[in-house]
């Protein structure tokens, strides 16, 4: 019997067990998080485009 689990899944939780022993910062998980989704085209990729979209045009109005 073949099992298959999500990559993001499986990212998500190499990166809970990163932040949980201290072996990896709020912002680098944030960044690998935001690679991970932008990489899987999931359902929530939609979503992540918008606000990375969003996040730099208020950049750019700065």
């Amino acid at each position: 019997m073949a099992i298959t689990i999500s990559l993001v899944f499986l990212f998500g939780l190499v990166l809970f067990f990163l932040l949980r022993s201290k072996s990896l910062g709020y912002g680098s998980a944030f960044v690998a998080v935001m690679f991970g989704f932008h990489l899987a085209s999931t359902g929530a990729a939609g979503p992540m485009n918008n606000l990375t979209t969003a996040v730099v045009n208020a950049l750019g109005n700065l």
